[in-house]
């Protein structure tokens, strides 16, 4: 069985970042936004996708994660500026209502995305 997992940055409207790792990014998202999780992201209403990158191992998606984390600020935006210069959700229309759709399909993973090297 093939298991993918992702790193992912989020924002909040005033542009402050979260950055994880999850093997199911539209549940964590869908955590995310639903507040069920204590912490910075419910605080500060941080759930707005702007970046990820999808790995086929989980150690390279955990030392991804902490290499991102180690960044300032100024190196973050930049990537996600690289590939999302509006910051727009990545994630908008997996959501309807603030409520995550239905999937047609048997896997709950986004649309592939991979970092060159990582599948």
């Amino acid at each position: 069985m093939d298991r993918t997992y992702s790193v992912y940055i989020l924002a909040s409207a005033s542009r402050s970042l979260y950055t994880g790792v999850t093997n199911n990014l539209q549940r964590r998202l869908a955590e995310h936004r639903s507040g069920s999780v204590p912490g910075f992201t419910s605080r500060y209403r941080v759930f707005r996708l702007v970046h990820y990158e999808v790995f086929s191992g989980i150690h390279l998606a955990i030392a991804r994660e902490k290499e991102i984390k180690a960044w300032r600020r100024e190196k973050k935006v930049w990537l996600v500026e690289r590939e999302n210069r509006t910051w727009r959700d990545l994630s908008a229309e997996w959501f309807l209502d603030g409520k995550q759709k239905a999937k047609t399909t048997a896997d709950p993973s986004p649309p592939s995305k991979s970092r060159p090297g990582s599948g």
